[in-house]
């Protein structure tokens, strides 16, 4: 029996050691390096609400990507009518759909076997083309899936410790970005497109002649290289292209990115294709050698070099009067992909360091303020064994926040809310236990088998009580987000320590004090 209670002794000690070693990091940010490596250097970091940041709800414009989709398909379409001998004109795009008119509206037979066969997305009915609608909304359902994706890898290298990136009905999307410094340039590059298309100038003298009159020929638009001030960043000068609307080639395939330095020391960002990308910007720079193809970010021509001879190596670059950091952030966008549709930001709501610290400062106040309460009417009510109970509650809060530093858990407001649930949670076990001791004890049975009756008999209520609540806790932090996780993980931990911390943490105080003096009175 001895033997048994020096090894719970041992492993308590072990263990409040442990959790003090490990909370000291989250406390002290000075710590020794060597120390914060021996833990994995994991520490607890707060959420939003506690040390400010951003936040954003933002909204993805899943028509728009609908929209490209179909043009998409419809430039292939009206080059197989063309071939077909109809007239273009008989085949015009409009915002969702595509109309047809004129000897194809009378003829539509060659058309739906085409569309059947290559388009098997798309519907002829009438003299309209669409997408069918459980396509339409898999397509939505994929620009937003996408957009999430591309945020997050965005966001991961920003470096942010435990940002919330959760999808919100059906385009909808929330960010929570704590301890964000510069709002402007997160906010640029999470809502930055970075749709990165080669398509090329339309410099035919039709079409100059054309522009001239001021008509855009059909199938072109007129896109702008913007100038910007090298120290204001605003936009001096914007110079008009003549583009072909087709793409060519997007940027899907791109590999990899980095900022380099041309020969006029100016920054750049250069770009390498993968297998599929190289092969296919092989032979479109092949086939139109000779002609400038634009690189477009975005709507903006940021280049429009003459292909001079075809580029095998998957390689190119833009330029654009870059600073190195708009360099680094372009290539940050360009890198964790396009984002598949563009996105609206709905609310924009930074939060302020000082509302957090206001809040840490609350919640430590409702912490101690609890604990000296519960500490106080244990002592007031259960006398000796109140102290006791005080103790394994001191161990639960240790265990607890060591636990959370471990982790590297996030810890918000509604954190510090589910810790301070767990202080009053902390003594229900031991009121328990408390009470089936004390029964026994009227029945006049030895101290020492009234004391492990007592915890025997409230074993399976106090393991029923917190399994119930674990199961809650583990539904709050499955289907909530943000706060609410922080809430059930804290309030999860918090249960399963206090499982310990009552039936071993306490047992082990009564069997030191049996141990070490015949007991004839119990203060309980």
């Amino acid at each position: 029996m001895i033997k048994e209670v020096k090894t719970r002794v041992i492993l308590i000690l072990v263990l409040i050691a442990v959790s003090i070693f490990s909370i000291v990091p989250s406390l002290y940010k000075n710590t020794p390096g060597w120390w914060k490596g021996v833990l994995g250097n994991t520490s607890m970091h707060l959420g939003l609400d506690l040390q400010g940041g951003l936040y954003l709800i933002e909204k993805v414009e899943t028509n728009k990507a609908i929209k490209e989709k179909l043009y998409k398909d419809y430039t292939d379409i009206i080059s197989y009518t063309v071939k077909k001998g109809f007239n273009k004109r008989d085949i015009v795009f409009k915002n969702q759909h595509v109309k047809i008119s004129g000897k194809l509206l009378k003829n539509p037979s060659s058309l739906h076997d085409y569309i059947r066969h290559h388009h098997s997305s798309l519907k002829l009915a009438g003299d309209k083309i669409f997408f069918k609608p459980s396509t339409l909304a898999l397509y939505k359902k994929e620009a937003v899936s996408g957009a999430l994706e591309v945020m997050r890898n965005r966001i991961d290298q920003f470096g942010l410790i435990s940002p919330v990136i959760a999808r919100q009905g059906k385009n909808l999307i929330v960010l929570e970005l704590p301890g964000v410094k510069n709002v402007k340039q997160a906010v640029r590059l999470i809502g930055k497109t970075a749709r990165l298309t080669f398509q090329l100038l339309d410099d035919t003298p039709s079409a100059v002649k054309s522009l001239k009159k001021g008509i855009v020929p059909k199938g072109d638009e007129i896109l702008y290289h913007s100038k910007y001030n090298k120290y204001t960043h605003k936009i001096t000068e914007k110079i008009p292209y003549l583009v072909k609307k087709n793409i060519l080639m997007s940027g899907v395939n791109i590999s990899s990115t980095s900022v380099q330095v041309n020969q006029y020391n100016q920054p750049i960002v250069a770009i390498s294709f993968n297998s599929k990308g190289t092969i296919e910007f092989a032979n479109i720079t092949t086939k139109y050698t000779g002609k400038r193809l634009a690189i477009i970010l975005d709507h903006n021509v940021y280049s429009a070099p003459v292909i001079e001879e075809p580029i095998l190596g998957g390689q190119a670059t833009i330029s654009g009067n870059f600073t190195i950091a708009k360099a680094n952030n372009l290539a940050i966008a360009l890198r964790s992909g396009a984002l598949p549709a563009p996105v609206k930001i709905l609310q924009d709501v930074t939060v302020g360091p000082t509302l957090g610290a206001d809040s840490i400062h609350d919640g430590i106040i409702a912490a101690v303020i609890g604990s000296i309460l519960v500490i106080g009417f244990m002592i007031f009510y259960y006398g000796l064994s109140g102290l006791i109970a005080d103790f394994a509650l001191l161990e639960n809060i240790l265990f607890l926040m060591a636990a959370l530093s471990l982790f590297g858990a996030t810890l918000t407001l509604p954190g510090i809310a589910g810790i301070i649930l767990t202080i009053g949670m902390g003594v229900d076990a031991n009121v328990l236990i408390f009470e089936r001791i004390r029964e026994e004890l009227r029945e006049n049975k030895p101290i020492p088998i009234a004391i492990d009756n007592g915890y025997n008999k409230a074993f399976f209520t106090i393991l029923d009580s917190h399994v119930t609540a674990l199961i809650t806790a583990a539904v709050l932090f499955y289907f909530g987000s943000g706060p609410i996780k922080g809430f059930a993980i804290t309030l999860s931990l918090g249960i399963i320590i206090n499982l310990f911390t009552s039936l071993v943490g306490t047992k082990v105080i009564f069997d030191i004090i049996q141990n070490r003096k015949n007991l004839k009175k119990l203060s309980i």
